[in-house]
């Protein structure tokens, strides 16, 4: 199972960036999607994440601006991202909870690349 991640970039405060993350292999199921960052000298933190039903939460620092969905049947999350702050500059990685490649074997979990989001001020 792989996670590519794409949409980082480059932003002035108060813009918007999409980020999307795309997981492929052989996946019978995934009980949720997430979004983690991590900041320069900073440990790693959750942003966002979503069940498999669509059930969401979020970091404190983000509710109101950030916004995580999900296509179950591309296996793909997207993390829409408005109103950026300059506290939002990080390392956004994508995380694949409990993923079952068939309907008996033990859930594991899995990590993108990251993508790197830089908020001018």
């Amino acid at each position: 199972v792989q996670l590519v991640e794409s949409g980082g970039g480059l932003v002035q405060a108060g813009g918007s960036l999409r980020l999307s993350c795309a997981a492929s292999g052989r996946i019978f199921a995934i009980e949720a999607m997430a979004w983690y960052r991590q900041a320069p000298g900073k440990q790693r933190e959750l942003v966002a994440r979503i069940s498999s039903g669509g059930s969401t939460n979020y970091a404190d620092s983000v509710k109101g601006r950030l916004t995580i969905s999900r296509d179950n049947a591309k296996n793909t999350v997207y993390l829409q991202m408005n109103s950026l702050k300059p506290e939002d500059t990080a390392v956004y990685y994508c995380n694949a909870d409990k993923v079952r490649i068939r309907s008996f074997s033990r859930p594991q979990d899995y990590w993108g690349q990251g993508t790197q989001v830089t908020v001018s001020s």
